[in-house]
């Protein structure tokens, strides 16, 4: 672990390793999972457009705040907040942080677990479907093998433990530095093929040319809720990540370069699918089972698939595994700065418990498969309560801490230490005050409409 200006907590080695960390915490499953499906139900290339205004003026003023807030304490989400306001209930943002990483990251592992595996069936060619309706069965049928799903759940869990165990430079720098380019070179790979086939273009128009009578209430709402939490908003990942900057990194320009990168691994990831699923002859609007059971039927059908299939779940492994050990090192780092424990305990208790507490959400679709409240199994439940409450609260909250209690001028005074002219400040703390908070509330409110 780095030993940085004197903090044993460590610190980005280069604005390049720590842009890639960032964008991997970004680039998760939300961007090469479920953009993908949500660009297919809610009308293509007008959802996209709809979707890069809300990055850049919802999403990139908060994610700005949340590297600021770290920067300027170089603590975790709750000493972050406890430090700037000690008076205040405001420190429960930052539980509320701490408790949204543990959560998603419980449930996430289980889904890291499927990539994993589906990598391993791709390789000995057990994926191989005459249709989707086939590959969902197949899919069905794995995802309630209790054994099955608990093993590469764990094997998945370790991975990230390995990797946050060798600290923030040796661990998490160091395999973003790999990852991150791997992922950029097997989606560039992927495109060249989808957009070769035969009838691709069809799937290229549906995806950039919009149809603006398909802009509704509800295609922005579901816009704002996709730009916000594809940039992994609201769960302290970034706020953490921020924690480890040097006085000396330029806030404004690091968060562009994380926000362009992001942005661009998900519009790649649909030149990827719309392609090939229209090449295909198959309908976009398949939800949330696109990627396991209509892209492995997709695979089967097309030239060169069991290497297109494998390709793509350790593409889908990775973006899965960036994610994971961001969320992880927000558990790790609360352990650290607020427990004084070494990072070697903090990093392995807190793995150990995640998974622990992740295995019902692996149960759900096996044995406990029957035991649904409400209709909804465990992996629903602790997803709703992260992905639809938490998340949101914590961004809105954020927004409003660092527009109205911490202040704009005083991030602002952050953000230009060493003379670093903050050119666009004026509509930052615009943005940041009035505009973010209340998209925020907007997207959460229409939870429960």
């Amino acid at each position: 672990m780095s030993q940085a200006n004197g903090n044993s907590r460590g610190f980005w080695a280069s604005r390049m390793g720590f842009v890639l960390a960032a964008s991997g915490s970004a680039v998760g499953l939300g961007n090469v999972w479920k953009f993908p499906y949500i660009v297919g139900e809610n009308g293509g290339g007008a959802f996209v457009l709809v979707y890069l205004v809300c990055i850049f003026v919802i999403g990139l003023p908060i994610m700005l705040a949340e590297f600021t807030l770290g920067r300027k304490t170089q603590l975790s989400p709750v000493g972050a907040f406890r430090t700037l306001a000690p008076k205040g209930p405001w420190v429960g943002v930052g539980y509320m942080g701490v408790l949204c990483g543990f959560l998603i990251l419980s449930f996430y592992g289980v889904v890291g677990g499927w990539t994993l595996a589906y990598i391993v069936k791709s390789l000995t060619q057990a994926i191989n479907f005459a249709s989707p309706k086939e590959a969902g069965a197949f899919f069905g049928s794995f995802i309630s093998n209790t054994g099955e799903v608990t093993f590469y759940h764990a094997l998945f869990m370790a991975l990230c433990v390995g990797i946050v165990y060798k600290g923030v430079h040796g661990g998490i720098e160091k395999a973003c530095d790999v990852l991150m380019p791997t992922l950029v070179i097997f989606l560039l790979l992927l495109m060249g093929r989808a957009l070769t086939l035969p009838g691709a273009m069809e799937g290229v128009r549906f995806y950039l040319l919009p149809d603006f009578g398909k802009i509704t209430p509800n295609v922005v709402l579901i816009a704002m809720g996709q730009a916000f939490f594809s940039l992994s908003l609201g769960m302290g990942a970034m706020l953490t990540y921020g924690s480890y900057l040097p006085e000396k990194e330029n806030l404004t320009s690091s968060t562009v370069y994380v926000v362009l990168f992001d942005t661009f691994i998900a519009l790649m990831m649909g030149m990827v699918v719309f392609p090939a699923v229209f090449a295909m002859g198959l309908e976009p609007m398949e939800g949330p089972g696109l990627v396991f059971s209509v892209l492995p039927a997709v695979f089967s059908s097309m030239p060169l698939g069991g290497l297109v299939s494998v390709i793509f779940f350790v593409l889908l492994a990775i973006a899965a595994l960036t994610s994971g050990i961001s969320l992880l090192e927000v558990v790790v780092s609360w352990f650290i700065d607020q427990w004084g424990w070494n990072r070697s305990k903090a990093v392995l208790f807190s793995g150990g418990i995640i998974f622990a507490f992740g295995v019902p959400s692996g149960l759900s679709f096996g044995l406990l498969a029957d035991a649904k409240l409400m209709g909804m199994t465990f992996f629903d439940h602790v997803d709703n309560i992260a992905s639809n409450y938490l998340l949101p609260l914590g961004g809105m909250l954020t927004a409003i801490f660092v527009g109205w209690v911490w202040g704009p001028k005083a991030a602002q005074a952050e953000i230009e230490k060493h003379e670093t002219e903050f050119h666009w400040a004026a509509v930052w703390a615009f943005l940041i005050r009035y505009v973010s908070p209340a998209a925020v509330a907007c997207v959460f409110l229409a939870k429960f409409i």
